[in-house]
């Protein structure tokens, strides 16, 4: 046999339509209902996020008066304050996010992924 010979003697296992057992669970309502789910709870958190992260940018930029405003008598500036929060609120989402993803997401995913591995055996 040749290496451009691959035994070509009719479609793959599962290829009768056309379409792989990847392409009908892309399609497939379970799928559509977790990509929702995904969408649901990420875009709403990215989007946060970014204002967040605009506004502190913002502020930075045209607001250097207020940002460099310290709190009571101490050498802590708003801006730090802000900055600081940059790094709790990532923290904090990525936390969220791993808590939903382990609760909501991955059983999901998991069960559609063995079914259609299952279907493709």
């Amino acid at each position: 046999m040749s290496t451009t010979d691959h035994g070509s003697s009719g479609p793959p296992a599962g290829a009768g339509d056309g379409r792989t057992p990847y392409e009908e669970a892309l399609d497939s309502p379970e799928f559509q209902a977790l990509r929702r789910r995904f969408r649901r709870f990420v875009l709403p958190l990215s989007a946060f996020f970014l204002v967040w992260y605009a506004t502190y940018v913002l502020l930075a930029g045209y607001a250097p008066g207020f940002m460099s405003t310290r709190v009571g008598d101490s050498n802590i500036t708003i801006g730090l304050l802000f900055g600081l929060g940059q790094f709790v609120s990532t923290f904090a989402i990525t936390t969220a996010y791993v808590r939903w993803a382990n609760k909501h997401f991955d059983p999901a995913a998991e069960e559609l992924r063995h079914r259609v591995e299952g279907g493709s055996r």
